[in-house]
């Protein structure tokens, strides 16, 4: 396994594995025709337009496992004015496959370290109240803010935020 900052040539892998990784984690929770019509070609136009328009702020990081990316995370300055955070993590997807091998905490961890560097002092995210992963920000520390309702297709799902201060 090999952990880096992403580049351009890491588009088309992240945006594998975030269709891949929203099929599989959200199956259930969000409509099936909403799934079924992400692509990887439409999320790549998504990718292209976030790193042309990445400031120094953004951090992207890659996981790699024999040679293919596998996951990655997504963060920077906060974009939340209604909390005092100064950072956000934007996202964070794993394949299914590498899910529960530690993966995701390494992640987590280096793009904590990344926010130290840059003299983030806490950071935040939202996450659906209905994905798995929640419980995965609350063993890393990860503190009740509130929560919004927000509409991804014709589903109306609630979000949770959830914040670490004195990183």
């Amino acid at each position: 396994m090999n952990f880096r900052l992403a580049s351009v040539r890491d588009i088309e892998g992240i945006a594998r594995v975030h269709v891949e990784s929203w099929k599989s984690t959200y199956n259930g929770i969000m409509s099936e025709s909403f799934l079924s019509n992400l692509t990887v070609e439409k999320r790549t136009k998504n990718w292209k337009v976030i790193f042309d328009n990445l400031t120094e702020d953004g951090i992207i990081y890659v996981v790699e496992d024999l040679g293919s990316i596998v996951g990655f995370v997504h963060g920077g300055k906060s974009r939340e004015p209604d909390f005092e955070y100064d950072a956000e993590l934007y996202a964070i997807y794993l394949l299914k496959e590498v899910q529960r091998n530690g993966y995701g905490k390494l992640l987590f961890e280096r793009f904590i370290e990344e926010l130290k560097q840059r003299n983030y002092r806490s950071f935040m995210l939202w996450v659906l109240e209905d994905n798995p992963s929640i419980e995965f920000y609350k063993k890393q520390g990860g503190q009740y803010l509130g929560k919004k309702e927000i509409q991804i297709g014709e589903d109306k799902l609630t979000e949770i935020a959830l914040g670490w201060k004195g990183i």
